[in-house]
This record gives structure tokens, C-alpha cells and sequence, in this order.
């Protein structure tokens, strides 16, 4: 395997799968002086434009309305 020039490497898919490094997973590396370890980043730098929203609609909800009653208003009488 070799690094390019932008010092990129691609991880083989059966690692990925292994340790669970799905698109978008935030990674660290550690160096002890002769090897090189990639390990799981605690979280996200930035979060997504989903997470935003949804943190921000977190318990808004004002509706009193059971689940009964709010699927009768989605049929017909």
C-alpha cells in the first residue's frame, strides 16, 4: 500500500468493516515514536446540518393529540 502525494491511504474495506469506520467517522491518530494506530475519534468536529435540526426540534412538540386520533385525521370517513 502506498501513501500519495497528499498523504492519503485507503483502508481496505474488510479493516473498515471490522472496526466498524463507516463514511463520515471521525478518526484520530497515535504515534508512539515507531507506530502508527488509528483509533475512533470521540465525536463529530462539526455537526451535521441533521443533527442541528434535530437538536433544535427536540421536545417542541405541543401537540396533545393521541396516536388514535392523529392517524384518524389521515383517513377518509
Amino acid at each position: 500500500m502506498r501513501i500519495t502525494s497528499k498523504g492519503q491511504v485507503t483502508i481496505p474495506a474488510d479493516i473498515r468493516e471490522q472496526a466498524g469506520f463507516l463514511p463520515h467517522t471521525e478518526v484520530d491518530f497515535l504515534f508512539d515514536g515507531s507506530t502508527v494506530r488509528l483509533i475512533r475519534g470521540d465525536s463529530p468536529r462539526d455537526k451535521s446540518r441533521g443533527q442541528k435540526l434535530v437538536e433544535h426540534l427536540r421536545n417542541q412538540g405541543k401537540i396533545t393529540m393521541s396516536t388514535d386520533e392523529i392517524m384518524a385525521l389521515t383517513r377518509e370517513p
